[in-house]
């Protein structure tokens, strides 16, 4: 059994607590990390448009790229780490809900946490990156709440039509 990991700021310790609890001894776990290139392209554009015409070596996009790398080897130690088994490690930049997509083919299992709003049970608590990733993976799914699930109670009336 192949199973995926996403690793994401801030949810990432329940999806691999969800998968230690739920994959096999056996399986194949992948502890996968996206950086978004968004925040790097923004830092490069402004830089050749507004600064930088003629000197590379001060791009801060670069920097931002860098940064970005340390800190996804850093989540993905302290995933492994808390996984407590081997495991492969896997970083990719692009499109996050893409890349995350892309990174399943051949998975068995997907292993991801709600990142929307988490305050109250329904639809929203989905970010559009994992919604799209809900919709198009092409495996089975563990979606997990990163903390207790809320209560009941804050599930969203019936539309009026079915009532």
């Amino acid at each position: 059994m192949a199973v995926v990991v996403w690793v994401v700021e801030g949810t990432w310790p329940a999806c691999v607590d969800a998968a230690r609890a739920h994959a096999p001894e056996d399986a194949e776990v992948v502890l996968l990390h996206v950086t978004g290139h968004d925040v790097a392209d923004a830092a490069h554009g402004a830089f050749a448009g507004l600064l930088g015409r003629g000197h590379p070596e001060r791009d801060p996009g670069t920097r931002v790229e860098h940064l970005a790398a340390a800190s996804a080897e850093s989540l993905l130690q302290a995933a492994a780490e808390r996984l407590g088994r081997p495991c492969a490690r896997v970083e990719r930049t692009g499109r996050v809900e893409r890349e995350v997509v892309a990174a399943t083919e051949g998975a068995d299992l997907l292993v991801l946490a709600r990142d929307g709003d988490r305050a109250r049970l329904g639809p929203h608590s989905l970010g559009p990156a994992s919604r799209f990733v809900v919709d198009h993976a092409a495996c089975s799914l563990l979606l997990v709440w990163p903390e207790p699930a809320p209560d009941l109670t804050t599930m969203p009336p019936p539309p009026p039509h079915h009532r």
